[in-house]
């Protein structure tokens, strides 16, 4: 079976994530991951004894990297130019990163192909690999969850950044078994 083919960030994203405040940034991902942990208590649960360990995921095409800290079900997470200290470092393209959440890719495949690199303690990546695969998150969905109103919208918009970028911003729906 042939390696998919991983699409390129977009240059314009990453050109403004080397400019734009990171702080709000932050504060908008730090809400936004405590209600994905209100709408799937499992998901942060099932770390184990990782729920308080700290995950930095690094999308190479993008000048930040993402300090997840679940804090037994408290999580945080911090957009930083910088570096930080943590059990665990995954780092991918920002397409196989998103494509893991959603379902799109597989794990094993990315690493075993050198798309991903998992550093530090892989108990810890498995274990987070686990929760999100076992929630089976739909970042679009989740975020018009909490759009109220702009909802629709959040959900029109990433359906057409997904065409244009082939970054996958939702979960596929699946097809019918029969």
């Amino acid at each position: 079976m042939p390696h998919p083919q991983i699409p390129c960030c977009p240059a314009a994203l990453a050109r403004i994530l080397r400019v734009v405040p990171l702080a709000p940034l932050s504060l908008s991902l730090t809400a936004c991951c405590r209600q994905i942990g209100k709408r799937h208590p499992g998901l942060f649960r099932r770390l184990g004894d990782y729920s308080h360990a700290r995950f930095v995921l690094n999308p190479v095409d993008l000048p930040i990297i993402l300090c997840l800290a679940p804090n037994g079900g408290a999580p945080t997470v911090r957009a930083l130019r910088g570096d930080c200290e943590a059990e665990a470092r995954i780092s991918g393209p920002l397409a196989a990163l998103l494509g893991l959440v959603h379902g799109v890719y597989d794990g094993d495949a990315l690493f075993f192909s050198r798309d991903l690199v998992i550093e530090g303690d892989t108990g810890a990546a498995l274990a987070l690999r686990n929760a999100v695969d076992d929630a089976e998150l739909d970042l679009s969905q989740e975020i018009a969850a909490v759009s109220g109103p702009f909802g629709r919208f959040i959900l029109q918009t990433a359906a057409l950044a997904e065409r244009r970028t082939g970054l996958c911003l939702a979960r596929p729906e699946e097809d019918p078994a029969w």
